[in-house]
């Protein structure tokens, strides 16, 4: 049975935008030559990054380590999300050349791990499932060194997109529960908290050895209990990563921080998590969903190795 962790209660007021931050929320400004080379290729290619659409905190120490999580499909999502900084509206663009430039730019950086997201499309059929396929098989065929992460989108529960993409066999399958199941409609509209852990649970059915992944992000309100109820349950659908971030409000406009997470209460989720069976979890104030996604993906891969040797020696 789940335990709380000993730490004070979650109740905290509501911060004010523009009120100082936690000293453990500073980062130093982007600008070295590795970031500045890399928006220059990215801008020359006409190419996206979640890191820039959602604010990323971790874009100048990412950029810097020639790691960047490439947004395809556009700029603009279908959905309406209240704590997410990427635009929202209708898309009016399919780009069909983006899978070969994404390809090619990931092969220019000499990239190890690459990471591909997009907003929802739920415009679309297969809502964008297919693109997300021929970029994955694209870097194989270009980049063969890369191994390629995918964090994708529900695709509104659709079999066959899912399918598509894990056909395409991508070194590890991203879907971010983001919150607790009470928060979704507030957090998360348009989204189902249950849809989600089905699309987990169907990608482990398609593809047993494949290794997925998904993240929470805390601060918008929830109780150290749902917290762990939320983690317990992507352990049941035998999620292999978890990621776990503090939300930092983008504007005015989206949802304000009802809690400030200590480094040390990040620490214990960590260890609770670890507890639970996941295979590695990524928790810290600054941590968002590609963070340390290469060494994730190492760390999984000898584990998964040492299981196997285990398993031959008895």
């Amino acid at each position: 049975m789940l335990q709380p962790a000993k730490v004070a209660p979650l109740n905290s007021l509501p911060e004010i935008f523009g009120s100082p931050k936690p000293p453990w929320l500073k980062v130093k400004a982007p600008g070295s030559p590795n970031y500045l080379r890399l928006k220059r290729l990215l801008q020359e290619r006409q190419l996206q990054t979640i890191c820039e659409e959602a604010h990323c905190p971790n874009i100048g120490e990412c950029w810097e380590q020639h790691t960047a999580t490439f947004l395809i499909l556009g700029d603009t999502c279908t959905r309406n999300c209240s704590f997410c900084a990427v635009k929202q509206g209708k898309p009016t663009e399919l780009d069909l050349t983006e899978p070969e430039r994404v390809a090619m730019t990931i092969g220019v950086l000499g990239l190890a791990h690459a990471v591909v997201t997009s907003a929802n499309r739920d415009d679309l059929t297969d809502g964008g499932a297919s693109i997300f396929a021929a970029v994955i098989r694209r870097v194989r065929v270009l980049a063969p060194g890369c191994s390629v992460e995918v964090l994708i989108p529900d695709f509104r529960g659709s079999k066959a997109a899912l399918r598509a993409v894990v056909e395409a066999e991508p070194a590890i399958l991203n879907h971010n529960v983001e919150t607790i199941p009470r928060l979704y409609r507030e957090v998360r509209p348009g989204s189902h908290y249950e849809r989600s852990l089905d699309l987990l649970a169907r990608a482990r059915r398609m593809a047993p050895e494949l290794v997925t992944k998904s993240g929470i992000i805390v601060g918008f309100g929830e109780v150290w209990q749902e917290l762990l109820q939320t983690m317990a349950d992507l352990r049941a659908v035998d999620c292999d990563i978890l990621t776990l971030g503090q939300y930092l409000r983008p504007s005015r406009a989206h949802l304000p921080i009802m809690k400030y997470y200590t480094p040390e209460e990040f620490k214990e989720l960590k260890v609770i998590g670890e507890g639970m069976g996941f295979k590695h979890v990524e928790s810290g104030p600054l941590v968002r969903s590609s963070y340390h996604a290469r060494g994730q993906a190492e760390e999984v891969s000898r584990k998964r190795e040492s299981g196997r040797t285990e398993l031959c020696r008895s």
